[in-house]
């Protein structure tokens, strides 16, 4: 870790928010998908359609960033030809000025031959090509959520990106592991960006927004071009695919150009299996001193527990009236 002062700010440099957004539910994408799968089962299947399939959870995000994170210069939503409907109907334009959306052609601009992609691996890896991105950005999920208020110093100091996570040791040197049948995860996937920057072991990181350098990833494509595009040319998730992101934070270790911090500072929720009181007591009481919401896979939430959910998130990116134009 770099041994520079925390205390400097970087409230003088700007910090930019991209999100990722597909409409699962959009009859046009389905076909389109379903031209390159030939498998209607396969793209009805719950497994599958989760990563594409949505409960307007993107509202909260931005809703999120624009209440907890006011720093924010710039919300990007990347997306292939498609607008959240919110933006569509809101009468709150001037309160979204400065969300912008971003195709999918205008960041693979001379890449075009990879496209169209379903495979958020593949679209992360060209997130940092959009046009006047801030050097310093941070990257959300459209299931993370700020919960409380943020300063730029939670995710860059020094002008050097905050990674949240935990080292831990590669699954080929965990004895148990030897024995259990691969999985090819988000995990594998950051496994093998660590032992691609020249690592034994791995940082570990969760479902919290990802604070990047634009610079990095641009020094890496210039002198990988060969490693990229052979990272970036499957459709869906292939075995084979790193995570770029994964691999830009190890870059970041190896270089001393980061900045550790044990605490995720996150309530996340992976499954919906317990009983409704359960997710009241976590978030009206284990959200006091968080910083981050993870909500992955809320589209397989049971009906009454989404319901809440959405209820609370709602009550929580309430803004006040003088803040709505």
């Amino acid at each position: 870790m770099t041994t520079r002062s925390c205390s400097s700010s970087i409230k003088n440099h700007p910090i930019d928010a991209i999100i990722l957004w597909v409409d699962g539910n959009d009859e046009n994408h389905r076909l389109k998908m379903l031209s390159f799968l030939n498998d209607i089962e396969t793209i009805k299947s719950k497994n599958f359609r989760t990563r594409y399939d949505h409960v307007n959870e993107i509202k909260f995000t931005i809703d999120s960033i624009l209440k907890y994170a006011p720093f924010i210069r710039n919300i990007f939503i990347i997306t292939d030809n498609q607008t959240p409907d919110f933006l569509k109907t809101t009468g709150r334009k001037d309160y979204y000025k400065n969300v912008s959306i971003i195709d999918h052609k205008i960041i693979f601009s001379g890449y075009e031959q990879f496209l169209p992609t379903f495979n958020s691996r593949t679209i992360e890896s060209f997130m940092f090509r959009i046009p006047n991105l801030a050097e310093h950005f941070i990257y959300f999920n459209d299931d993370f959520f700020l919960i409380n208020k943020t300063e730029p110093e939670d995710f860059f100091r020094n002008g050097y990106p905050v990674l949240r996570g935990k080292w831990q040791k590669l699954d080929k040197d965990k004895f148990l592991k030897k024995f259990k049948k691969q999985r090819f995860g988000h995990k594998y996937a950051q496994q093998y960006s660590a032992k691609l920057a020249g690592f034994d072991n791995y940082y570990n990181f969760k479902h919290t927004p990802h604070p990047f350098r634009k610079s990095t990833f641009e020094k890496y494509l210039k002198t990988n071009e060969e490693v990229f595009i052979e990272n970036v040319k499957h459709k869906f998730r292939n075995k084979k695919q790193f995570l770029l992101q994964g691999l830009i934070n190890h870059i970041e270790i190896k270089n001393k150009t980061c900045y550790f911090k044990n605490d995720y500072q996150l309530l996340y929720f992976r499954s919906y299996k317990k009983p409704l009181p359960w997710y009241k007591f976590k978030l009206n009481i284990k959200t006091n001193k968080k910083l981050f919401l993870g909500l992955q896979s809320l589209d397989k939430c049971p009906p009454k527990t989404l319901n809440y959910i959405l209820k609370w998130l709602e009550k929580r990116m309430e803004i006040e009236q003088s803040s709505i134009k």
